[in-house]
C-alpha cells in the first residue's frame, strides 16, 4: 500500500500550488501505481479525516483548509485562487502559503459582499463577526454542512437576523482576531510531512488558550446534534453538482462516534 503521508502531502501541495486537487489517476501516475491502489490510499485518508471524498468515494472534495467545490469563500494570492472551506479555513490559507491573500464572501444576513486582506502574520482589524453553527464534536457528522455554516457577517446584528430567518439555534461568535489566531494555530504544520492530527485533549487545550471553552468546543460529552432547517432536513450548502456531489451526504462515510471528531 502507498505511504499515506506521502499521498497526503501530494494532495495538499497540489491544492496549494494549483488551487485544485489531483484526480485518483494523477495520484496513481505520481506514485507509479494503479488507480485502484491510489483510490485505496485516498479512501484511507478520508476515513482518517485527513481529506473528504464525494459520496461515491472517488473524487476529492476537501482537504482542509482547501475545498474543491464552492462553499461561499474565495481566497486569492498573487498567483493562485482557491475555494476556502469556510471562514476558519479561509483565514488559515494565507499562513500556510506564506503570502497575504484576499478573502471574499457574502454576509448571510444581508447579502453584502465582504472582502478583506488576510496576512500570514497579522490578524485583520475589520469589525466583522464570524458565526459557527455546528458544535465542534459534531462537525464530521456532515463536514460539508458544518463548513458551509462557518460564515462571516457584517455584524452581530446580522447574525441575529440570519438566525431568525433560518430558525437555527445560535452557535458561537468570534471576532476577527480570535478567528485568525484559531485558523493559523490550528493549521500550523499542515503542509509538512510530520503533521499529525491533534488528540481531543490537545485540541481543547488550544481552544482554551484562545478563550474558547464549553460544550460547543468539546468540553462535555454528547453535544447537541447539528441543527436542522425547518422541515427537519439540514439546509443544503451552496455546492455545484457537476461532479455528482450530494451536498447533504458528502460525509456519509463517517459513522457517528466511530472516529474522533477532529479534522
Amino acid at each position: 500500500m502507498l505511504d499515506l503521508a506521502d499521498v497526503r502531502m501530494f494532495v495538499y501541495r497540489r491544492f496549494a500550488e494549483r488551487g485544485c486537487p489531483p484526480s485518483p489517476e494523477e495520484v496513481a501516475a505520481a506514485f507509479g501505481t494503479g488507480p485502484e491502489e491510489a483510490l485505496e490510499a485516498l479512501r484511507a485518508l478520508h476515513e482518517a479525516h485527513l481529506l473528504v471524498l464525494d459520496g461515491e468515494r472517488r473524487r476529492i472534495v476537501m482537504a482542509h483548509p482547501w475545498s474543491a467545490v464552492p462553499l461561499g469563500f474565495v481566497v486569492a494570492s498573487s498567483g493562485v485562487k482557491w475555494w476556502g472551506g469556510c471562514a476558519w479555513d479561509s483565514f488559515a490559507i494565507p499562513a500556510l502559503v506564506g503570502e497575504p491573500c484576499l478573502v471574499a464572501t457574502h454576509c448571510p444576513g444581508c447579502g453584502r459582499a465582504l472582502a478583506l486582506d488576510v496576512c500570514p502574520d497579522t490578524p485583520p482589524a475589520l469589525p466583522l463577526a464570524a458565526h459557527f453553527l455546528v458544535p465542534i464534536p459534531r462537525m464530521w457528522d456532515d463536514v460539508v454542512f458544518a463548513c458551509a455554516n462557518q460564515s462571516l457577517f457584517c455584524s452581530e446584528e446580522h447574525v441575529g437576523r440570519w438566525l431568525r430567518e433560518t430558525r437555527y439555534p445560535r452557535g458561537v461568535l468570534l471576532d476577527m482576531r480570535t478567528l485568525w489566531l484559531l485558523a493559523t494555530r490550528w493549521y500550523a504544520g499542515r503542509l509538512t510531512r510530520e503533521y499529525r492530527r491533534r488528540t481531543p485533549d490537545e485540541a481543547r487545550a488550544l481552544f482554551r488558550s484562545l478563550g474558547l471553552s464549553g460544550p460547543f468546543w468539546g468540553e462535555e460529552h454528547d453535544p447537541a446534534p447539528p441543527p436542522a432547517a425547518p422541515g427537519g432536513r439540514p439546509a443544503a450548502p451552496p455546492v455545484t453538482d457537476d461532479i455528482g456531489i450530494s451536498p447533504l451526504y458528502i460525509g456519509q462515510g463517517v459513522q457517528r462516534g466511530k472516529w474522533q471528531w477532529l479534522g
